[in-house]
């Protein structure tokens, strides 16, 4: 299947990269994505016949390859929790044009399912960490897990041989104090970590700018301990802006959708896991594809209508909020639902 590399949108933007969330489901409850005052017991799930299939997110994912999708990243919720998710990253990877996939997760389910997802035939894991202070980590998950049940994941997805990259979103008066701590074990471990800026994603997190710890205050709190030098992006469209220690090659990543912005080289697609397609983190509402393909629609249907969602996208909400006033009331997708 030859892929079609010339598609954009009205910003010149090629697509590249789909996330594919397999379910609204987590085992946590994480203050700035899904607060248990809202996603409390009585929260209204997806049933499970909303879902897509694993049939039918390969066949969407064979789609997106033929319009230039290179890589893959399976999201949730957190995908961990979807049944015999090893089989749908053996589909994903045996489509052609599928050159890398990989895996958001908080790791709570990883040192299980390490091995298994690495045969595969998953490269990579994100895994979201916010702090190694337990008390600190617990507030922040709705003490949902321990550290050390993270980290034992951590473990087990680098003896599996999987690459790992770390996630932590730093919030303001909650773990900024953690920035030099996990700074320095994953340096010494050899994991590159990344710093996201805590984003206004979906409304239920109550995001405050006040609550913003910005790139540029944490390169300050490493460098008084430990210099860094800028790195070259590995490849166009790269959302963290990469620091090396100097003297080593090991590195961290800092990702500021809030003090910087990202969009004029985006080239992500976002797939819910009910079969909405999103052209934004930030988007209010997404495309439904899920209906159209269980009506019968051909596969040169659905393929015109992905090219027809992409072509006429112009989304570039980081763009507009560094030029003014954030709107706190506007409608956003929920980050759990689309997986970030």
């Amino acid at each position: 299947m030859a892929q079609d590399l010339s598609l954009t949108d009205r910003l010149g933007r090629p697509l590249r990269d789909l996330r594919v969330s397999v379910t609204d489901r987590c085992n946590f409850r994480c203050r700035y994505c899904m607060p248990e005052e809202v996603f409390g017991p009585d929260y209204a799930f997806l049933p499970r016949k909303e879902l897509l299939t694993f049939e039918e997110i390969t066949r969407l994912v064979h789609l997106f390859s033929s319009l230039g999708v290179e890589k893959i990243r399976i999201t949730g919720g957190e995908p961990l929790l979807r049944r015999d998710l090893s089989r749908l990253v053996r589909m994903i990877k045996g489509t052609e044009g599928v050159r890398d996939v990989a895996l958001t997760t908080n790791a709570s389910l990883l040192a299980g399912q390490a091995s298994s997802l690495k045969k595969a035939g998953l490269d990579r894991v994100n895994v979201s960490l916010d702090a190694l202070d337990e008390e600190v980590f617990s507030r922040m998950n709705g003490g949902k897990s321990d550290v050390k049940r993270v980290l034992e994941g951590i473990d087990s997805a680098a003896e599996a041989g999987l690459s790992i990259k770390v996630n932590m979103v730093v919030q303001k008066g909650v773990n900024e104090g953690e920035i030099l701590p996990m700074a320095r074990y994953f340096r010494e471990r050899g994991h590159i970590l990344r710093f996201i800026e805590y984003m206004d994603v979906g409304n239920t997190n109550r995001w405050n700018l006040d609550q913003v710890v910005s790139k540029e205050e944490i390169l300050r709190r490493i460098e008084q301990e430990m210099p860094l030098e800028p790195v070259d992006p590995n490849y166009y469209g790269e959302v963290a802006d990469r620091y090396r220690y100097c003297g080593t090659d090991r590195e961290i990543g800092i990702i500021s959708s809030v003090t910087d912005s990202f969009c004029s080289d985006c080239t992500r697609a976002r797939l819910s896991a009910d079969g909405r397609l999103f052209t934004c983190l930030f988007a209010s509402e997404g495309k439904d594809l899920r209906s159209p393909m269980r009506e019968g629609a051909s596969d040169e249907a659905l393929e015109e209508r992905l090219r027809g969602i992409w072509s006429r996208r112009e989304d570039r909400y980081s763009d507009e909020r560094l030029s003014r006033t954030p709107n706190p009331s506007r409608k956003k997708v929920e980050m759990s639902f689309i997986g970030g």
